[in-house]
């Protein structure tokens, strides 16, 4: 199977399955609508608010998924695409930057667990960024990481516990199976083309 092509958001893989479940008109459904380039004053907000997000990391057969955090502020937005975090001291086995510097496609996700809050997922191109006058602007960086974001997603919060009232999710699945149905597959734009054994579909 070829490589994911970085400026699409679907490869042939995502289509397999697609396909297989009748989901290829909600994907691009929603790849039409909520696909971004640049980031929304929303995006902006959440992420320079943000104490961590996930990153994930792949290169030469090795996969990672890492949490990074920081004081509120450590990720800053650069450019209308474009961020930077400070690398802090880690454990030395630079599993991440490793990775960004065999592979330097990179996912991400900043996330509030409380059930309610915006959620967004990056897809980009990330490099390391040695230069000392500014890595000693920040107290505590070694480095710092850029990513070059080609994919702004919203993540569903369907699923997202509220931590801070020690609630789950009011989606979860229950004893019998049925599930409430997320608010976007009411949207005007989707609930006509939910696949066939979609059990929200009308």
């Amino acid at each position: 199977m070829p490589s994911p092509d970085p400026s699409r958001l679907f490869h042939a893989g995502n289509r397999a399955l697609q396909d297989r479940h009748d989901g290829r008109r909600v994907a691009d459904t929603l790849e039409a609508r909520r696909r971004a380039a640049t980031f929304e004053p929303a995006h902006v907000g959440l992420i320079e608010a943000a104490p961590f997000f996930f990153l994930a990391t792949a290169a030469k057969g090795a996969v990672d998924c890492s949490f990074k955090g920081g004081p509120p502020g450590f990720v800053r937005i650069t450019g209308p695409a474009e961020l930077e975090w400070p690398d802090y001291d880690g454990n030395s086995m630079y599993l991440s930057l490793g990775n960004i510097l065999c592979s330097p496609s990179v996912g991400m996700l900043f996330i509030a667990f409380d059930g309610k809050s915006l959620r967004v997922r990056l897809r980009g191109q990330a490099s390391l960024v040695d230069d000392p006058a500014r890595i000693a602007a920040i107290p505590g960086a070694r480095r710092l990481v850029r990513v070059a974001v080609t994919d702004i997603f919203p993540n569903c919060p369907r699923y997202v516990p509220d931590l801070g009232g020690d609630a789950p999710s009011a989606y979860l699945p229950r004893p019998d199976g049925s599930q409430l149905p997320p608010e976007w597959k009411g949207r005007d734009y989707i609930r006509d083309i939910l696949p066939r054994d979609d059990p929200h579909r009308v």
